[in-house]
């Protein structure tokens, strides 16, 4: 029994020293399928910042003197037309104070505002709001004309009647004193 035993043992370690020691198999293990290929899709880059450029002129603008913006103005007139020459010709004109300024700044801004031209498409929206803004200055400069001349007219009636309420003191000045009322009555 004692060699059965013995022969179970070894059975056993042998089995144990294969599993541990067991031969590189001849086939390689099947490589696992390659990650399917992911196209990484980048937007397109945005569009160059049209307006920004703009509001930072209209800036500058802002600060030239009436003289200055003449002279921007008048080179802005020799450069070709096109969408952004328009709108920078009507931010300058906005700021000038000349007669009918206003009126040609909102003529450039709305033809740029409902121009068809496909470079006119980033400044529509600028445009637009500067036509309206030009509509508002304008409505408010009527408004304040007509402020003004009704001030003149009625600056004109308050010296109208000051003169004529001075010709009556004059007037008055000149007549004979009134006779008391009660004492001089005879009968």
């Amino acid at each position: 029994m004692k060699a059965n035993s013995c022969l179970v043992l070894l059975a056993c370690l042998s089995l144990a020293a294969c599993t541990l020691n067991s031969p590189m198999p001849a086939e390689p293990a099947p490589l696992p399928p390659p990650p399917p290929v992911v196209e990484v899709v980048t937007p397109p880059p945005p569009p160059p910042d049209e307006v920004g450029p703009l509001l930072s002129y209209h800036q500058s603008l802002r600060r030239m003197s009436q003289g200055e913006l003449v002279k921007e103005l008048s080179g802005l007139g020799l450069q070709q037309r096109s969408p952004r020459v328009a709108l920078q010709m009507g931010m300058a004109l906005m700021l000038t104070r000349g007669s009918g300024d206003l009126a040609r700044a909102q003529a450039l801004l709305d033809s740029v505002a409902t121009s068809a031209d496909v470079e006119a498409a980033p400044f529509r929206a600028l445009a637009q709001l500067l036509s309206a803004n030009c509509a508002e200055m304008r409505r408010l400069y009527d408004h304040t004309d007509r402020l003004n001349a009704q001030q003149k007219e009625s600056q004109r009636r308050i010296d109208q009647l000051n003169d004529m309420l001075e010709g009556l003191k004059a007037i008055e000045r000149t007549l004979p004193a009134r006779p008391a009322s009660g004492s001089q009555v005879t009968k």
